[in-house]
């Protein structure tokens, strides 16, 4: 059946899926530590048997709505200062140990701050030993009758372990003894006194149900995470004075089954408590600690105690390893004791010391992160990438929050107040670790051999050696395996001594007649017996195939009727997979189909963002275009408001002028008509013209008939030298009276080398629109110059300006500081000019003068 489509890369599957689907959260679990003096601060009390109560001390109070702020915990368990080791043993790591010997992975660690207990948790102390001593204890209690020889198991270097026959075993166990030191047997081992009292334990705890067909084998291996690297604690180092080899670091890789392993890792086979827990104490003096300001003795790095424990079936007689490596079963427990984390401000670490400070608290740090993904991954759906690989101690154990085993964590916490703030953060991580749930891991498969195999196999040979013994033949395993016929004939009668020493004996004879004759009527007997034995067991095995063919009968019908519904259900199967595969493919197509809608949509709201932001643009555009041309609309009515004024003024100026010349000639005409004919006229409006002379204009006197003004060219300052006129083709020609021209110039469209040479001065006319709308025209000076290259050069020198401007629009002033005069003042202005101009020359289109000129002027008063 095809998988489900996703948007996103599924996460390979895990190798070992909870059949049911269930999950187990993250067991965790508290314990506070006692102060180390009767008048310390406390900030931490424990409320009951799950909850703890944090709150600040009296130098840092935290008040928020005039209330004091107390935070309460919850745990799995809490474990007050009076707990001792072995009821924390029995409640957090005794289930672990009970899985590891059914097949099953655990991991245990303790977190916490610096000088919070960790340590002692796992180690213990002399006389009260931790929680990795009595791990030891109970798996060597549960399988000691069952363990196996020395190197029957052994590891390879992949992570996986192999099944040795018993010479190959023997062959090792040699080569072992042949070394230069001699290995003391367990049974004699002499115990440190430095550690014996902590594994001096005297409750003898035990799994119940132990597997007794199966052998065991127990490895351990001691590991230190330091700086981010793995360093093996039980690696046997040569040592040299002269040139000290450092430890070299480890590299972590997958096994075939996708689990972390530590490679050229020492792994040691143990065969009891004190020969393991001297091989962790040998690795614990390697592992580095130091003095700090927190804690004399300082974990600087990350403890991980790994216990191995390989267990394979018996054979079908219960007497040697069964020799398949798929029956073989590799179990993990994993004893992790973090370093603590700590501030730098109050360790006033440096150095090294620093250094190691900062990667420990990176360690944790990814550790915390990790555990935030897989609870956001956990609790809303997602697939976020747990980043793992960001630290060694998160990438080894990365297996069992895939579903390789439980998790338990301790949180040691010191209730003491300095430590209230680094407390409060380990309080808030595991509360956020409980909420993580890890899949649980499936029991192992059986062997399918018969159970008790093994004290059945012994019961038959302390049996068989009791009844030898009785017979006098050899006991205590020295037999030989016996024919059937010969255990049948050891049931006879014994014959007597058959030697005959005498002539005359006729006891020997007749006795060993009497005794074949029993024989023979025994055997008779024996043979009857037999023979009525055989027909009875013909009879029953007529029977029994009777029976059988007749349940075989049955058997066929029934398996007929179950063929024939497993084939009704296939073809419904294969029916229900073709309609999945059909409504799979109708989901892609439905997929592709909403992603291309998707698409269009977005692609249609961004265009229709656009679109709305480019009709806001041009709304905007709009209404400032409206506005511009209103002012434009104003000022233009404006302009002829006041041009109308002006022409009306004119026009009754003139008017008034004809009306006065009239009124001279009829005053004239009246005194002529008057005036008695003997006299002589006289002029007495001459007199009063000489009386009150007129004001008139300094403008000259109109001309009736102006004559066409001829065009003058600038003259150049270079006359007799040759110029190239570049006028390229996008100008546009000009109808002004001014025009550009240079005599004996070469006039080209595009500069060319060729041109260039013949001249020595080079003239661009350049157009452009100046600010009034008007075609603004620049003449480009430069001097040709030959370069070393045997080409042309240029260098301008000047630029000429040509621009055509109205002499009725306002004039620009020269600096936009001064305030604008008033308009009645201008207009004021331009009137007197224009009152005082007995000629007027206005931009008119029609004009004979020019393009846009007109010509008008004011007819010259005559004298009376």
């Amino acid at each position: 059946m095809k998988a489900a489509r996703a948007k996103t890369p599924r996460r390979p599957a895990l190798k070992k899926p909870s059949p049911s689907g269930q999950k187990d959260p993250v067991g965790v679990y508290c314990r506070v530590r006692p102060l180390s003096r009767p008048d310390q601060e406390c900030c931490i009390e424990v409320i009951n048997e799950s909850t703890v109560q944090i709150h600040p001390p009296d130098g840092y109070r935290i008040f928020r709505n005039g209330e004091y702020r107390e935070t309460q915990y919850s745990f799995k368990e809490v474990f007050g200062t009076l707990v001792a080791q072995k009821e924390l043993f029995d409640v957090v790591a005794k289930p672990l140990v009970e899985d590891l010997i059914r097949g099953k992975n655990g991991l245990l660690f303790t977190y916490g701050v610096t000088g919070s207990g960790k340590t002692h948790t796992m180690t213990g102390s002399p006389g009260d030993g931790g929680l990795l001593p009595r791990c030891l204890a109970m798996i060597f209690n549960s399988i000691g009758p069952f363990q196996a020889k020395r190197f029957v198991f052994k590891l390879d270097d992949k992570n996986g372990v192999d099944v040795q026959c018993e010479v190959d075993a023997l062959l090792e166990r040699q080569k072992r003894d042949a070394m230069p030191v001699p290995k003391t047997p367990s049974g004699k081992r002499q115990i440190d006194p430095e550690f014996a009292d902590m594994i001096n334990v005297q409750d003898h705890c035990k799994v119940e149900e132990v597997d007794e067909d199966n052998v065991y084998s127990v490895f351990v291996s001691y590991i230190e995470i330091y700086n981010n690297y793995i360093y093996d604690l039980l690696e046997e180092t040569p040592f040299d004075l002269i040139k000290p080899k450092p430890p070299q670091s480890k590299i972590l890789r997958e096994d075939q089954n996708h689990n972390m392993y530590v490679t050229g890792c020492t792994e040691v086979e143990v065969k009891s408590t004190e020969e393991a827990f001297e091989v962790f104490w040998k690795g614990q003096k390697k592992r580095r600690i130091a003095n700090t300001q927190l804690n004399r003795e300082s974990s600087r790095s990350h403890g991980v105690f790994m216990i191995k424990l390989a267990q394979a079936p018996l054979d079908a007689d219960g007497d040697n390893v069964l020799q398949e490596k798929e029956q073989i079963t590799l179990s993990q427990l994993s004893l992790v004791d973090l370093a603590g984390s700590e501030r730098t401000n109050r360790t006033k670490a440096e150095g090294n010391r620093l250094r190691e400070a900062g990667n420990i608290n990176q360690s944790l740090m990814t550790l915390r992160t990790c555990i935030e993904v897989l609870r956001e991954n956990q609790m809303y759906g997602t697939n976020k990438m747990v980043p793992y690989r960001d630290s060694k101690l998160t990438h080894l154990f990365k297996n069992y929050f895939d579903g390789e085993g439980k998790v338990r964590m301790i949180v040691c916490v010191n209730p003491k107040a300095e430590d209230y703030e680094e407390s409060l953060q380990v309080m808030r991580f595991a509360e956020m670790t409980q909420e993580v749930e890890v899949a649980r891991p499936v029991d192992r498969p059986l062997c399918g051999l018969t159970p008790g195999r093994r004290f059945r196999n012994q019961a038959f040979r302390e049996e068989l050696a009791r009844k030898l013994e009785i017979r006098g033949g050899p006991i205590n395993g020295e037999t030989e395996e016996q024919s059937a016929s010969e255990i049948f004939l050891q049931n006879f009668p014994p014959l007597p001594s058959c030697e005959l020493l005498d002539i005359n004996d006729d006891q020997t004879l007749p006795r060993l007649t009497e005794v074949l004759e029993e024989r023979h009527k025994l055997r008779q007997k024996l043979s009857e017996e037999f023979a009525k034995n055989v027909l009875t067991f013909k009879t029953v095995l007529r029977e029994l195939d009777s029976n059988v063919m007749s349940k075989e009968n049955y058997v066929q019908g029934k398996l007929s009727e179950k063929e024939k519904i497993i084939t009704g259900q296939k073809t419904e199967l294969e029916r229900l997979e073709k309609k999945i595969k059909t409504l799979e493919y109708k989901i892609e197509i439905l997929e592709k189909t909403a992603t291309i809608y998707e698409e269009d949509k977005r692609h249609l709201q961004q265009e229709l963002e656009s679109k709305s932001q480019k009709l806001q643009r041009q709304a905007s555009d709009k209404r400032r275009l409206e506005a511009r041309l209103q002012g434009m609309v104003a000022e233009t009515t404006m302009k002829w408001e006041k041009e109308c004024e002006r022409r009306v003024a004119a026009k009754q100026l003139e008017m008034q002028n004809k009306l006065w010349v009239k009124d001279e000639k009829l005053k004239q005409l009246k005194a002529i008509v008057t005036e008695p004919k003997s006299e002589k006229p006289e002029r007495p409006s001459r007199e009063r013209d000489r009386e009150k002379p007129i004001q008139r204009s300094v403008s000259p006197p109109p001309v009736p008939n102006a004559p066409p003004v001829r065009l003058r060219h600038r003259r150049s300052r270079s006359a007799g030298e040759r110029w190239v006129d570049h006028k390229p083709p996008s100008n546009l020609p000009t109808d002004t009276v001014m025009q550009p021209h240079v005599p004996h110039a070469i006039t080209v469209a595009a500069a060319s080398e060729k041109a260039l040479a013949k001249c020595d001065k080079y003239m661009l006319t350049h157009q452009e629109l100046a600010s009034d709308g008007e075609i603004e025209t620049k003449l480009i000076k430069g001097d040709v110059f030959k370069t070393r290259g045997g080409g042309q050069a240029v260098q301008f020198t000047e630029i000429e300006t040509l621009k055509q401007e109205s002499p009725t629009g306002r004039k620009r002033r020269s600096s936009p500081s001064n305030a604008d005069p008033p308009e009645d003042a201008a207009d004021s202005e331009w009137t007197d000019v224009e009152t005082r101009c007995s000629v007027a020359v206005e931009m008119r289109a029609g004009s004979a003068l020019g393009p846009g000129y007109q010509h008008h002027a004011q007819p010259k008063r005559r004298k009376p």
